[in-house]
């Protein structure tokens, strides 16, 4: 018994295989038009979807000190006040303040971001979560990130919003800007924290100031009795 395949069998296995390929790029163009690539915000994701994220982080890390850079109308600056102890909302625009929960725990500094952090020498504090989306240019938020660093705590987070854009329009400085590139520069030049970014539009990249990745193990290790 003969186990050569047909030539009529080869030429519908031809066929058949280039009309699962057609089917397979038609899916996936229909996919692209429906924005389901990953990174981009289809139907499911709204465009805000940081929000959520960041304010199920505050409920898990509970920090006692959280500064935001760039209030807007304070949406998200107002879902973490339940789960922080003191918090603090910097903008240039006086009108921003207005937006902010009324409690004891939250301050409104109207001032840029390079004026508070130049305060904050003098009078130094110890932040837990730091967000940062005030001016989204790369030299902006790499300033942003320079001068608040020394004042984050160990272990602590630091959050920047507007690091992914979907497509070159997005990257107008109206929009995320080239925001993208300050994460890319952090990530290569890594020093004393550690870095990841969610890609999914409009973005958001997390570091972790860290000088070890369990600070009780290097306690145990410091208080070992030398043989």
């Amino acid at each position: 018994m003969s186990l050569e395949r047909p030539k009529h069998a080869m030429k519908n296995l031809v066929v058949f295989c280039g009309s699962k390929a057609v089917s397979i790029a038609r899916r996936r163009c229909q996919w692209a038009k429906q924005d389901r690539w990953i990174g981009e915000t289809g139907p499911s994701v709204p465009w805000n979807w940081h929000e959520s994220f960041v304010e199920h982080i505050a409920s898990v890390v509970r920090p006692n000190v959280y500064v935001e850079l760039g209030l807007s109308h304070c949406v998200l600056f107002n879902r973490v006040v339940p789960y922080a102890q003191q918090l603090i909302g910097v903008d240039s625009d006086p009108d921003a303040g207005k937006w902010m929960s009324r409690s004891d725990k939250v301050r409104f500094v109207n001032s840029t971001t390079d004026e508070f952090a130049a305060t904050l020498k003098s009078e130094p504090i110890s932040i837990d979560l730091l967000f940062i989306d005030a001016d989204h240019s790369r030299t902006a938020v790499l300033r942003d990130f320079k001068n608040f660093f020394p004042f984050v705590s160990e272990q602590g987070l630091i959050l920047m919003h507007d690091t992914y854009p979907e497509s070159a329009k997005y990257t107008e400085p109206d929009h995320c800007a080239d925001a993208y590139k300050a994460a890319e520069e952090l990530r290569e030049n890594q020093n004393g924290f550690e870095i990841m970014t969610i890609p999914v539009h409009p973005g958001l990249t997390l570091c972790r100031k860290r000088n070890s990745q369990l600070p009780w193990k290097e306690l145990c290790i410091a208080f070992e009795p030398s043989m």
